[in-house]
């Protein structure tokens, strides 16, 4: 964890080092106004673990203040730097044209390296800051020769990576549980991150989750961010609000279809991963049922194979915020949507529901996915 703060603070900071570059080269700082701004860009840094040693500490208000300031700004600070590199980039290009045909092409400002960014970060997060509230329904119909006809289409709904904390509250979870409720799922499942990092005073929301009542029931797994929360209490909240958690566990539902899922892998990091080893648990089901492995990450094990016929994912948020996606598919090349696995298995990886850090989508909108399992062939 101490590596990772070390990162995240050198990577942040120095992108507030640009930030101030830009503005130092736009506009002319005196004494004063050099160290205001330098204050709050130091600020803005800390913003973060303000906000998470607050709430450690019960400062509730001054938690959820300097999480929304922060991380607001840390969404604006991301476009800004995206935009202005890119004006960079072109103004190295138009360098190299202006000196192989001996004249300047150069024809922006100082100011105005600075303000088209500032004005595109504005745009953006404003259209962003509404898109996360824009929650979308996908729908994935599947057929499959193990699905018997006196069954009829069992209908299972996904959400992911809600992360209810300090910025994600009951506005934002009513307007996800009301799709919910529109697709009258026989089956609810939440694969991790249903909360964040921090649980603060979140009882009244099991209370809305508790609300929704499907034919099978509601299952969860755990996600990386219910370590991060303090996994006694993240389990104690999810099973509060009327989920069965599975922990490399497997269950036949209905006697239609097999339902497993497991732990996140940073449990191994914190000594409190569960369960069988994904392959001895799924080869523990009955083959003839279709099979559903629930895992945080959208990662597939070789091994696993054929044993399974559709593992559901999350984690990425398919970025989030465009185009922080070009860095995320680095590391999960299975980054959103449904993808055709070896041995006819498929692997579907919703957007996310929620929202981690800014409170900001940019061209990645929420979804509530929605599966119909119908037989066929």
């Amino acid at each position: 964890m101490s590596l990772f703060l070390l990162t995240f603070f050198l990577l942040y900071g120095g992108l507030h080092y640009y930030i101030l570059a830009k503005v130092k080269d736009a506009f002319p700082l005196g004494a004063i106004s050099g160290f205001i701004l330098i204050f709050f860009m130091l600020l803005m840094v800390f913003a973060p673990l303000i906000a998470y040693t607050s709430a450690k500490y019960g400062f509730e208000s001054l938690a959820r203040l300097s999480a929304y300031i922060g991380f607001t700004w840390m969404g604006l600070a991301f476009l800004f730097l995206v935009s202005s590199l890119l004006i960079d980039l072109l103004r190295i290009i138009f360098f190299a044209g202006g000196f192989i045909l001996k004249r300047s092409l150069i024809f922006l400002t100082p100011i105005w390296l600075f303000i088209i960014p500032l004005l595109f970060s504005l745009a953006a997060g404003a259209y962003g800051f509404f898109e996360a509230r824009d929650i979308r329904t996908e729908r994935v119909v599947i057929k499959s020769s193990k699905m018997t006809s006196e069954a009829g289409p069992v209908r299972i709904v996904q959400i992911t990576d809600v992360h209810l904390g300090m910025i994600v509250r009951a506005e934002r979870l009513s307007s996800i549980l009301d799709e919910v409720k529109k697709a009258d799922p026989d089956l609810l499942v939440s694969t991790g991150d249903l909360v964040d990092a921090q649980i603060n005073h979140l009882d009244g929301l099991t209370n809305l989750l508790r609300e929704i009542r499907p034919k099978y029931g509601k299952f969860a797994i755990t996600g990386n961010h219910e370590y991060f929360a303090g996994l006694a209490q993240s389990l104690d909240f999810t099973r509060r609000a009327g989920f069965t958690m599975l922990r490399g566990e497997g269950l036949t539902v209905g006697g239609l279809f097999n339902l497993v899922g497991v732990d996140d892998l940073t449990g191994q990091g914190f000594g409190l991963f569960e369960g069988l080893a994904e392959k001895n648990l799924l080869a523990s089901l009955p083959r003839d049922k279709f099979t559903i492995l629930l895992k945080h990450r959208p990662l597939v094990d070789k091994n696993s194979l054929g044993l399974f016929d559709l593992q559901i994912s999350g984690h990425t948020h398919k970025g989030q915020i465009f185009p922080f996606r070009i860095f995320t598919r680095i590391f999960f090349p299975y980054h959103g949507g449904l993808f055709e696995l070896p041995n006819k298995a498929l692997l579907y990886v919703s957007r996310g529901s929620g929202t981690w850090g800014p409170p900001i989508r940019f061209l990645t909108p929420p979804e509530v996915t929605i599966f119909e399992l119908i037989p066929g062939d």
